[in-house]
């Protein structure tokens, strides 16, 4: 074994341990909201859009994937790609109940090396300025998941526009779980920026790691409409990367309590409101990666 490796052991060690005893960044927030059940059933067409991302293209394209297919009958398939290891599965189609293109994204494969490992590369840059014209140099996101997002981005822009234009729409709801979701908040960045300007978006996400640093976080809450990231009680994934890293989440939380299985909007960006996600899970000692998957209302976020 080598030096560095026991180098980098040891350096790594003593961060998580000095993250775990660390107080809380900000003071503790207020209250938060419980949802009830007919708010909460209103997901569950999305969190079926999320779970079929993780199908193989040929099932997704005929619309014949299963549970998660048979969830939302309205469906029409319009494209997908991905090969499910540099580029994650995707799909878009148009709703006809949600009258929207629909946009989803498929999370991280842990039986691929590959995937693991854009979610491991863990730096901050800047988003490429021919996807994102006009950003600050001082929004950044995890370099991974930009990477990520630019292999498919054009592919995904031109299937949204033939959408749009097939059936009519001007709305468009992205989707997607841990990874999948941090392809969907990219995209919610990505596509106003090119699309036409009465277009009107969506984004639910599932299980979402912190996808960027402050100054991201402030640019999606000011321009990114109807935002909802879900979280399942004791999730590791959605505790990463961590703050300490420069990392930060965007507000529109919504957490299923570990104590109780309730559902509560949470306020402001990494709420630490009680029965919050950073409530709830403080630190990787307290995680549990069982509950990365859900279930959500029922729902396996899994094809």
């Amino acid at each position: 074994m080598s030096l560095q490796f026991l180098a980098a052991v040891a350096v790594f060690s003593a961060l998580i341990t000095s993250v775990a005893a660390a107080p809380l960044l900000e003071p503790r927030q207020g209250g938060v909201t419980v949802l009830q059940s007919h708010e909460i059933s209103k997901f569950k067409t999305y969190t079926h859009f999320a779970s079929a991302a993780y199908c193989q293209p040929s099932t997704t394209l005929t619309w014949t994937c299963g549970t998660n297919c048979e969830g939302n009958p309205g469906f029409t398939p319009v494209a997908n790609g991905g090969d499910g290891e540099m580029i994650q599965f995707w799909f878009v189609g148009y709703d006809s109940l949600l009258e929207s293109v629909i946009v989803a994204h498929q999370g991280t494969d842990t039986s691929k090396l590959t995937s693991i490992l854009v979610s491991a590369d863990i730096g901050l840059d800047g988003l490429d300025p021919k996807l994102f014209p006009g950003l600050s140099d001082d929004i950044q996101v995890h370099s991974g998941f930009a990477d990520a997002h630019a292999r498919a981005a054009p592919a995904i822009l031109a299937a949204v526009e033939k959408t749009m234009q097939e059936f009519s729409s001007n709305r468009v709801t992205l989707v997607g779980h841990s990874l999948g979701g941090a392809l969907a908040l990219l995209d919610a960045v990505y596509l106003p920026l090119h699309l036409p300007l009465d277009t009107r978006f969506k984004t639910v996400t599932y299980g979402m790691p912190r996808v960027g640093n402050r100054a991201f976080a402030d640019y999606v809450d000011k321009n990114v409409s109807s935002l909802t990231r879900i979280n399942y009680k004791k999730d590791i994934v959605t505790i990463l990367p961590g703050r300490f890293l420069g990392f930060r989440h965007t507000s529109g939380e919504v957490h299923v309590r570990n104590s109780d299985s309730a559902w509560v909007s949470c306020p402001g960006q990494d709420s630490t409101a009680a029965g919050c996600t950073i409530d709830e899970v403080p630190n990787i000692f307290s995680s549990n990666s069982g509950d990365h998957f859900g279930p959500f209302d029922g729902v396996m976020l899994r094809c």
